[in-house]
């Protein structure tokens, strides 16, 4: 019989945004450690629970972006999606799915992971930060600007652009508190739906999926949007965090290498010949280690390569 998990944790309160969404709201037995904040945005947690219905399968684990920001001392929040399509014969979803207020289960309270404003762009850095968020991967932006506000209520958020993609717009999870936050900081928010012709509540807002905002017909509008004026979508302007599905983050990085943008990951720099030296601009958040690009496809990698050493030359020359 496979090792269960020794459940740490209380479920104290569950939101049922949509039937497929939820806020997980938890407290660990052994309260949060420390006094003030206690981890930094942007990091995750790892939940877990046992398959008591189908014991032999044993327990599972998955990390989980935070969504409250580390000032909040009672509860840590989680924004999950239900997987309806799993890859594992025991999807951790599918166990959350049946916990209420009250269950037991495990959360590791080691806060980790570097997707965070002090190990992507830093701290204090001036530039405008677009934030990506594909689906639920709204939390750890979520959590970052939460922080932010919390620390010092007047700071402006204008240095802050959060794009949230969604199929419907009843999954814009945490609209309402967004679009006041970005009232009272001026912080930009620009969410999007993808299937909004098919919408039942009558989208009629921004239509795509999160990196539509990136395509050669939009760019110019969301430049104006932000403030950068057209053209102005550039590294010595802005840095770019990614977060959510593999489609989003390889999309927005093709889409942005002819800016000049350079990720951060390795792999894609080698493949696309990008010295050392020359600083990332595009960072991403993904616990698949496969890069989002398909840097088997030589046609495709041959084409980004060009792009992005004609963005460098050309920023050289501005220079």
């Amino acid at each position: 019989m496979p090792k269960m998990l020794e459940y740490n944790a209380t479920l104290v309160e569950r939101e049922d945004i949509t039937p497929l969404l939820g806020v997980f709201r938890i407290r660990p037995d052994e309260g949060l450690p420390g006094e003030g904040p206690w981890f930094i945005p942007g990091q995750y947690m790892v939940l877990g629970l046992n398959n008591e219905a189908v014991p032999e399968l044993g327990s599972v684990r998955r990390p989980m972006s935070i969504a409250s920001a580390p000032e909040r001392r009672d509860l840590i929040e989680f924004y999950i999606r239900y997987v309806e399509h799993p890859e594992s014969n025991n999807p951790f979803t599918h166990l959350l799915w049946k916990q209420k207020a009250g269950d037991r289960m495990y959360v590791r309270v080691h806060p980790t992971g570097k997707f965070t404003l002090r190990d992507t762009c830093g701290d204090d850095d001036p530039r405008l930060k677009v934030m990506v968020a594909a689906g639920t991967g709204l939390a750890p932006f979520l959590s970052i600007a939460r922080s932010l506000h919390n620390r010092d209520a007047q700071r402006s958020l204008a240095d802050l652009a959060i794009i949230h993609g969604v199929s419907y717009s009843a999954d814009l999870g945490y609209r309402a508190e967004v679009e006041s936050l970005a009232e009272r900081t001026g912080m930009h928010y620009l969410p999007s739906v993808s299937r909004a012709a098919r919408d039942p509540d009558g989208w009629s807002g921004h239509a795509g999926r999160a990196e539509s905002f990136f395509q050669p017909e939009e760019i110019a509008a969301f430049e104006e949007h932000v403030g950068l004026g057209v053209g102005g979508l550039v590294p010595s302007k802005a840095q770019i965090l990614i977060c959510g599905l593999q489609g989003t983050i390889g999309s927005t990085i093709t889409n942005l290498l002819p800016r000049g943008f350079i990720p951060d990951n390795r792999k894609i720099r080698k493949a696309l010949e990008i010295p050392d030296e020359v600083p990332a601009s595009i960072f991403y958040e993904a616990y698949d280690t496969t890069p989002p690009i398909d840097l088997s496809d030589a046609e495709l990698v041959g084409r980004l390569r060009e792009q992005v050493h004609a963005a460098l030359a050309a920023a050289g020359s501005a220079s």
